[in-house]
């Protein structure tokens, strides 16, 4: 089975792989999802379905309103499906990204896409679907992966989050969000 571990050495043997293209930021997006997918369709399908896990709990561990703040100063936008999208782009970028941005959400002021401000967009809406789509290719079963999770017994703790964990605040407020992310808001309001 497929732990943190394995999930995060997979990832980040595929983030080697993409970065070494030096690819715009944007193209990397769709690079890591089919180099993901490729290193996925080598494996069972009980590894893609606990691939898929690890994902979602990842994704639901970085569902903090600090995170969803400095999504906000980066992409511009308050939905819970951006948030979604930006989280899923932040396991994208790798385990290094993903444990630095929660340790400290305002060190994504340091990505190099992100550090000379613009229209950047970290979400990937796409990562969602890269075990889906190895899923279908090695069964041939369209909707197996979503069979597979909703039998899952570890897939039902992770239906139960509604809310963001963390203080909430008014990312509307400029000088509330220079205090709490002050590198981010030096790109994105100065």
């Amino acid at each position: 089975m497929m732990d943190v571990e394995e999930f995060w050495a997979l990832m980040d043997e595929a983030c080697a792989e993409v970065d070494a293209l030096d690819l715009d930021f944007d193209d990397r997006r769709d690079a890591i999802g089919r180099a993901c997918e490729e290193r996925l369709v080598s494996r069972t399908p009980a590894e893609i379905v606990q691939f898929s896990l690890r994902q979602w709990q990842l994704r639901d561990h970085a569902y903090r309103y600090e995170l969803w703040a400095a999504a906000f100063l980066i992409e511009g936008w308050w939905s819970d499906d951006g948030f979604m999208d930006f989280r899923e782009g932040l396991i994208s970028l790798g385990r290094h990204w993903y444990e630095r941005a929660l340790a400290d959400p305002d060190s994504l002021a340091d990505h190099p896409a992100v550090r000379d401000g613009g229209d950047v967009l970290i979400g990937n809406e796409d990562f969602n679907r890269v075990a889906h789509r190895a899923y279908r290719r090695l069964t041939g079963e369209p909707d197996g992966l979503d069979e597979a999770l909703a039998a899952s017994p570890e897939a039902r703790p992770l239906r139960a989050m509604t809310e963001p964990a963390g203080v909430r605040w008014d990312v509307a407020d400029g000088d509330e969000m220079r205090r709490r992310l002050p590198r981010l808001a030096g790109i994105f309001l100065d």
